[in-house]
C-alpha cells in the first residue's frame, strides 16, 4: 500500500487542534491554574512522559503506525532531534521515534514541527490504545497470506482520538502479523490479529488478553476467524469491555489480562459477545475499502532519484555530533567497502522480496540509535533505492524494501558511509534494549549498557556469535519489560539485590523464550548474575550449547528445550556474591559511567 499520495505528501495522522489544545494545557499549568498530577496525565496521553531526572525533562515519543515513515518524516524526525533533543532518537520496540531529555516548551515546539509532516504523539502513552504495530515486512514478504497493513491502518485511525481511547483503565496494545511467523509478537497484545484466507474469504485469527510484566500470558483464540469486514465492529466491542469492566482502582491488575482472569474464559467471552451486539445494534463501523480487496503495495512509480555520493553522505554524518546525557551512539563511517563486509551484510541484512528482483534491506540500528544525520540520509537513500519510506521493527532496525537487487551493494556502500552498514541483523549481536535507567523512571538498571557489552562481546569473538546462531537477545532494566524480553531465546531483566550495606545491580537471566504461529513462550528464571558478570553467563551457556545440541539444532529451540537445573548447574558460581567477595567491578551498572561522566551539562537546551 503506498506511504504517500503520489506527490510525495505523507500519509498523516495529525490534528492541528492537538498542539493548540497541548499549548493552552501547559500555559494553564505554568500559570498554577492546573494541578502537577493533572498536567502529568494530560502530557502523558500526548506523548510526553517525564523523565527520571530532576526538573523539566521528558521523552517525546513520536507515534508511527506500523512502523512507517515517510523520506519526509525522516528528514523533519532528524531535525527535531538536533534542534531539541540529543542529536538522535531512539527506536522502540513498538516502532515508535523516541527523544529524550526534552523540555516541556521544546517538547510542544517539537511536537509542532512533528505535526507538519503529518507526524502525532497522541495516546502514544497514557491509559491509551496505543501504537498499532504490525510486520515490518508485511506486503512484501514471501511467506504472508496477505498484507495487514491497511486494515492496521484502518484501524489504527478508528481508533485514534476515539472517544474511549484515551480513558482506559490502562493502556491496550494492538499488533497485526500477516506471516506465518509472528514477527509482531501479536501474541503478547491485548489483540493480536493474524491474517488468514477460508473459504476464499480474508480474515483474522483473533488473539486477546496478553501480556508480559510481571504476570506474562500468551493471548488466547478468540476466534479462529474473523471476516476481515467485521474486524472494526470486534475490537470496538473489546475496547468497550475493557472500558468499563477494567480494573480502575489497582493499577497492578489493570491490564485486559486481568479482566480475562476476573471474568474467567466463558464470563469474558460473553461480556464480548454482548458488546457485539451493541456496536451492531448502532451499526458497525466499516472498513474504508473493500475487505476482499484493499489497497495493494506497489514498485515506486516514475524514475528514483540519484543518490548522494559516498563522500557526501560520509561528509554529512561527519559534522552532525550526537551528545549526551547518557549513552551516545558512535558514529563512524566508512568510505571503502571490502568484499567480506559486504558478503556478511547480504547473508544476514538482505532478505527476497515475494516480487521478482526486489530485495528487504535491514539497517542495523546498535541499541535501537539512530542520529540526526543519519535520518537525513536514510530520507535520501528510501527516495533513491527504496519507495520513499521505511519500516522500523520491533528488533529496534529499519526495513528498506522495493530495492532491486542489483542496488544492494551500492546501498550498502552508502549505509557504510553513514555508519549504518555492520550486518548481523536479527542476531544475538543485534540486541534490543528499552532505554533503561538512563532516563527511565520505573527502571532499576541501565539496560543499554548492558546490552551494549554483550553485543560488544559477542562482536569481539565471531566464533562466539556462529555459536548463538539464532539467539535473540533482548534487555530491560525493570520487570514491566519494554524489551520484550519475557520472549527472547535470552532475555535479562534488570535488579538489585543488597550485599552487606551495598547495592549490586543485576540480571535476573531468562531462558528459552519464543513466538510462533502456537503463541508465546515465556522464558524460565535460571541465575541472578551480578551485571558484569553477564557475558561470562552467555559464554557458559553456549558451551552447554555446544556440548548438548542436536544435530542441526538452533541455540533458541536448544535453549526452550533444556531443562531449568541444567541451565542453572552451567550457571552456578556467577550468582555468588557475600560483602567478602564483592570487588569495585561488582558495583558498576554498565552504562551508568556515562551518565556520571557526562552529567546534565550535556543536555540540550529547551
Amino acid at each position: 500500500m503506498a506511504q504517500t499520495d503520489g506527490a510525495g505528501a505523507p500519509r498523516g495522522f495529525d490534528d492541528p487542534s492537538d498542539l493548540d489544545e497541548f499549548l493552552a494545557t501547559l500555559e494553564q499549568f505554568e500559570r498554577g491554574e492546573l494541578a502537577a498530577d493533572a498536567w502529568r496525565a494530560y502530557r502523558l496521553l500526548r506523548g510526553t512522559y517525564e523523565q527520571r531526572q530532576p526538573g523539566d525533562l521528558h521523552m517525546v515519543r513520536s507515534k508511527l503506525p506500523q512502523g512507517v515513515v515517510t523520506a519526509a518524516q525522516l528528514e523533519v524526525l532528524g531535525e527535531v532531534a538536533e534542534r531539541w533533543s540529543r542529536g538522535f532518537g531512539h527506536v522502540s520496540t513498538r516502532q515508535n521515534l523516541q527523544l529524550h531529555f526534552v523540555g516541556a516548551r521544546g517538547a510542544e515546539a517539537a511536537l509542532r514541527r512533528l505535526a507538519e509532516v503529518g507526524i502525532t504523539s497522541r495516546e502514544a502513552c497514557g491509559n491509551a490504545v496505543r501504537n498499532v504495530t504490525a510486520c515490518p515486512l508485511a506486503g512484501v514478504s514471501p511467506s504472508e497470506v496477505f498484507d495487514p497493513t491497511p486494515y492496521a491502518d484502518a484501524l489504527t485511525r478508528h481508533f485514534l482520538r476515539h472517544p474511549l481511547s484515551s480513558s482506559l483503565p490502562r493502556k491496550f496494545k494492538v499488533a497485526f502479523e500477516g506471516c506465518a511467523e509472528d514477527h509482531a509478537a501479536a501474541a503478547i497484545h491485548d489483540l493480536g490479529f493474524f491474517a488468514r484466507v477460508q473459504g476464499g474469504r480474508r480474515g483474522f485469527l483473533v488473539r486477546v488478553a496478553g501480556g508480559t510484566s510481571t504476570v506474562p500470558i500468551s493471548a488466547p483464540v478468540l476466534t479462529p476467524f474473523l471476516p476481515a469486514g467485521e474486524l472494526l465492529g470486534l475490537a470496538e466491542a473489546v475496547l468497550r469491555v475493557f472500558h468499563r469492566l477494567g480494573n480502575r482502582q489497582d493499577r497492578a491488575k489493570a491490564r485486559m489480562k486481568f479482566l480475562l482472569k476476573t471474568l474467567g474464559w466463558e464470563g469474558f467471552q460473553a461480556e464480548i459477545a454482548a458488546a457485539r451486539e451493541e456496536v451492531l445494534a448502532e451499526g458497525v463501523p466499516a472498513l474504508p475499502f473493500d475487505p476482499e480487496s484493499p489497497p495493494e503495495e506497489g514498485p515506486p512509480a516514475g524514475d528514483r532519484p540519484a543518490p548522494p555520493t559516498v563522500q557526501a553522505v560520509a561528509a554529512r554524518v561527519r559534522a552532525q555530533r550526537p551528545r549526551g546525557p547518557g549513552l551516545v551512539p558512535p558514529v563512524a563511517p566508512e568510505t571503502v567497502v571490502i568484499p567480506a563486509a559486504l558478503a556478511a551484510f547480504r547473508r544476514t541484512n538482505v532478505r527476497p522480496q515475494r516480487q521478482p528482483g526486489y530485495a528487504m534491506v535491514t539497517v542495523t540500528l546498535p541499541l535501537g540509535d539512530v542520529t540526526s544525520a543519519q535520518l537525513g540520509v536514510l530520507a535520501e537513500l528510501t527516495r533513491s533505492h527504496a519507495d520513499g519510506a521505511l519500516r522500523f521493527t520491533r528488533g529496534q532496525d529499519a526495513v528498506l524494501r522495493w530495492v532491486r537487487l542489483e542496488e544492494v551493494a551500492d546501498l550498502h556502500a552508502r549505509l557504510a558511509a553513514a555508519g549504518l552498514g555492520r550486518d548481523g541483523a536479527g542476531t544475538a549481536a543485534d540486541v534490543v534494549s528499552c532505554p533503561g535507567a538512563e532516563t527511565c523512571r520505573l527502571a532499576v538498571t541501565h539496560s543499554r549498557g548492558v546490552a551494549q557489552l554483550v553485543a560488544g562481546h559477542l562482536r569481539a569473538r565471531p566464533e562466539l556469535l556462529a555459536l548463538a546462531d539464532g539467539l535473540d537477545v533482548n534487555v530491560s532494566g525493570c520487570p514491566n519489560g519494554c524489551s520484550q524480553h519475557h520472549v527472547a531465546g535470552l532475555g535479562l531483566q534488570g535488579s538489585v539485590r543488597k550485599v552487606g550495606d551495598r547495592a549490586v545491580p543485576q540480571y535476573f537471566v531468562l531462558l528459552g523464550g519464543g513466538l510462533s504461529a502456537d503463541g508465546a513462550r515465556f522464558g524460565r528464571l535460571t541465575a541472578k548474575i551480578p551485571a558484569r558478570r553477564v557475558p561470562q553467563a552467555l559464554e557458559r551457556l553456549l558451551a552447554l550449547y555446544a556440548a548438548g545440541r542436536s544435530e542441526g539444532e538452533g541455540a533458541a529451540a536448544f535453549f526452550a528445550r533444556l531443562p531449568v537445573e541444567e541451565a542453572k548447574a552451567a550457571l552456578r558460581g556467577l550468582d555468588a556474591l557475600t560483602a567478602e567477595t564483592l570487588v569495585p567491578l561488582d558495583l558498576v551498572d554498565p552504562g551508568a559511567e556515562a551518565d556520571a561522566s557526562q552529567g546534565a551539562a550535556g543536555a540540550p537546551g529547551p
